[in-house]
């Protein structure tokens, strides 16, 4: 993944912060302050945004087919609808539903990528077998 810009939290960090937000209650509770729920949601859009680049640059290392790069690509295709998106009214509830959607997309940004990874992963452990058989008789 590309290094994040300062003031973006890195991986773990978000990650805890998606757990917390998802976390919320927002139909009875203890809600977030809007401030703090819109924070967190700013937080999920910057990370989301460079996620989604290099998710972009990984997509391109697998066929366009797969069944991998598809899915990837319809979660690239929700998150450039999401992503930009204004911050929603200052009140605690459509603030954290906010924080809670992009929370959401952030996970789903995360696990394209690991499956994108895997893929490459197995491509490689097949080409070397392929490769092999190629030189052998029958």
């Amino acid at each position: 993944m590309a290094a994040l810009t300062a003031g973006v939290p890195d991986k773990v960090e978000i990650l805890a912060l998606v757990e917390s937000a998802l976390a919320w209650d927002l139909n009875g509770g203890i809600l977030p302050t809007g401030n703090d729920a819109l924070r967190m949601a700013e937080q999920f859009a910057d990370y989301g945004r460079i996620v989604a680049d290099d998710l972009r640059t990984l997509v391109l290392s697998i066929p366009a087919d797969s069944d991998v790069a598809i899915r990837a690509q319809a979660t690239l295709s929700e998150a450039s609808r999401r992503l930009p998106l204004p911050p929603p009214p200052d009140t605690p509830r459509a603030a954290g539903r906010r924080a809670q959607n992009l929370a959401r997309l952030v996970q789903g940004l995360c696990r394209a990528a690991g499956r994108i990874t895997e893929e490459q992963a197995r491509t490689v452990r097949r080409t070397p077998q392929q490769a092999t058989q190629k030189g052998t008789l029958e």
